[in-house]
């Protein structure tokens, strides 16, 4: 893969995907286990520091105007992008806003949520659509790739994850979302970080293959872990 793309899978496959955590929670529900509801912040914590990975390694390696220049400067340049710093800022503003203060915009962040994001996962397919011929491009590979790496992080967590937390419901919530990928967070921040990343490859990866693979072989496996260890 060229290095924009590499880094923009790197991105998605380092990041998490809220669906296949809502889809996690309701796999829990019907074994009737429960999860701490700090996992959710969990979640929202491992967003951002794959999308600055991801900008890390493609300024790092690739032949941009960037490449070449100390480690601190590409760093510094990585937080400060507009899609991470949206991300980081939305963080604070949770953490210091209340339930009240929440509210006075609820119709903004919560009932037409849905809706926009409606409308951004169209026309992302849209463009994943017209740009299909990259997923094409790398055929089985990209095909294996989306499930084999997720079954390794997510089995790995499973069996580790034991090391620091004891509830069953924790460490497979966290197991899910270290085998997700990321499909809407990342598609939007590396249209403003890495415009030439190709859509068309790491979106149908993630939504085609990895959240289907989850829902359908993954979780069952990474439960299977946790209760065996």
């Amino acid at each position: 893969m060229s290095i924009s793309d590499s880094a923009a899978v790197a991105a998605a496959y380092g990041s998490v995907s809220a669906v296949t955590f809502v889809a996690a929670a309701s796999f829990l529900e019907s074994q009737k286990m429960q999860f701490g509801g700090h996992m959710v912040a969990v979640m929202a914590l491992m967003e951002s520091p794959a999308i600055v990975m991801g900008v890390i390694l493609m300024m790092k390696y690739g032949k941009t105007e960037s490449a070449g220049k100390d480690i601190k400067s590409i760093v510094k340049h990585s937080f400060t992008n507009g899609s991470v710093l949206m991300i980081l800022g939305s963080l604070i503003i949770g953490l210091i806003a209340d339930t009240k203060q929440a509210e006075g915009i609820k119709p903004f962040t919560t009932d037409i949520f849905k809706g926009f994001l409606a409308i951004f996962l169209l026309e992302m397919g849209m463009v994943t659509t017209k740009r299909f011929s990259a997923f094409r491009k790398y055929g089985l590979f990209a095909i294996l790739f989306a499930m084999l790496i997720p079954a390794v992080n997510g089995s790995a967590v499973a069996a580790i994850s034991g090391l620091f937390l004891s509830d069953a419901g924790n460490r497979f919530i966290l197991a899910v979302l270290a085998a997700s990928a990321s499909y809407i967070a990342v598609p939007a921040a590396m249209r403003i970080a890495a415009p030439e990343a190709d859509p068309g490859l790491y979106i149908p990866m993630a939504l085609g293959v990895t959240f289907p693979f989850n829902i359908t072989a993954g979780m069952p496996l990474y439960y299977f872990i946790i209760k065996s260890l």
